[in-house]
């Protein structure tokens, strides 16, 4: 399909639905909304717009449908798999502006947001209920990103990626048409299950205005460890082990030998080296996590286990967990002169071990640069 580019008549009209202040056709802005953080090539839309409420984005949707120009939604654009890029050009919407809380109902468990609300400064605002929204892709995510990708991230292996935790959407449709899919309630069997077709199509079939989600109490108490092992076939057995027991960690991450090395290089934090793997539970007592740590260390013990520290308190935890969602943005940083590929992959846990050792050998092949992380417990494959 051929579109058609904005010209000055088009900026106008759109200029009129948002007020003049909220579109942009300067060369910065669009430069900006061109990419996002992957090494994917930078496409040039041909206007940027902010609206302030549904209504303002069903106005332009359905103007772009009219005159066939492409939209593209935007969230913070961090995505290292070049999700936002606006490769036909077009309309970018950014979200940024609609970054309301309408409402939260803590005693259901829910939230009502717009999409341009950040994942951090959500759970900051829940943190006060004690309450939290699970899915962890990184801090700067934002919530229509989140629906857009499925995304996930270090603690889907206890609680689930974003489509587990989305109840309700308001969406709009490609000629601009908004409908509202799903209900409040926990359970419903009645008609097709729409939510979960929205969630993933990365803006395909519509774009999200509003989402109502599902909140978690937070645990009343955390601990974390680290492992680190001799070879990455060994840690990833491990890793195995641990979900195998049913011991239900929060978070299980693998990191290879370069990574440990890039997080204590770039972060100053002390930590071992070689292939490790990070560990965080949590539970109602600190009995209780005291047995499950202890546990998981025979585990890790029983696969070659050189190092185990436990019993990580909640500053350090924090640090290491912040480092390891940074080590994308840290591998570029290294290696401004070079353009970055990463892979996504993920396997049935089962798996996970042979799937670890095989990336591990094949890509110590090549003379490149090579990063080898993972949310391990769900078998999610991080190769860069």
């Amino acid at each position: 399909m051929e579109f058609n580019e904005i010209n000055e008549r088009d900026a106008a009209e759109l200029g009129a639905i948002v007020a003049p202040q909220r579109i942009s056709c300067g060369e910065s802005s669009c430069a900006l909304h061109s990419k996002d953080q992957s090494s994917h090539r930078a496409y040039v839309p041909g206007a940027v717009i902010w609206p302030l409420s549904a209504e303002e984005v069903a106005k332009i949707v359905s103007y772009a449908c009219d005159r066939l120009m492409p939209v593209t939604a935007w969230g913070m654009g961090s995505s290292l798999e070049g999700n936002p890029i606006p490769v036909c050009g077009g309309i970018v919407l950014d979200f940024s502006m609609m970054n309301r809380v309408l409402a939260i109902r803590h005693e259901d468990f829910q939230a009502d947001l717009e999409p341009g609300v950040i994942y951090q400064d959500l759970n900051e605002t829940l943190r006060h209920q004690g309450l939290f929204f699970p899915p962890d892709p990184g801090a700067r995510a934002t919530i229509g990103g989140m629906i857009g990708n499925n995304a996930s991230g270090s603690r889907t292996v206890r609680y689930g990626a974003t489509r587990d935790h989305i109840m309700r959407l308001k969406v709009v449709l490609a000629d601009g048409e908004i409908i509202e899919i799903g209900n409040r309630a926990s359970k419903s069997s009645s008609g097709y299950d729409l939510v979960h077709i929205f969630v993933g199509s990365e803006g395909t079939l519509g774009i999200v205005v509003e989402a109502t989600v599902k909140l978690t109490p937070i645990p009343a108490e955390f601990s974390a460890a680290v492992a680190s092992f001799p070879s990455a076939e060994e840690a990833a057995s491990a890793v195995f082990g641990i979900r195998r027991a049913g011991l239900d960690p929060v978070a299980l991450e693998f990191l290879s030998p370069e990574c440990m090395e890039l997080v204590s290089r770039e972060q100053g934090i002390s930590i071992a080296s070689g292939p490790a793997v990070f560990a965080e539970f949590a539970g109602p007592s600190a009995s209780y996590l005291a047995e499950t740590v202890a546990y998981a260390e025979e585990i890790c013990r029983e696969n070659g286990s050189l190092k185990y520290e436990a019993g990580i308190g909640r500053d350090r935890r924090d640090k290491l967990f912040r480092a390891r969602h940074s080590l994308g943005e840290m591998i570029i940083r290294s290696h401004p002169d070079r353009k970055i590929m990463t892979t996504d992959v993920a396997v049935p846990i089962s798996m996970f071990p042979s799937m670890i050792a095989f990336a591990d050998a094949e890509s110590r092949k090549t003379s490149l640069p090579r990063y080898l992380f993972s949310h391990a417990g769900d078998g999610n494959i991080h190769l860069v």
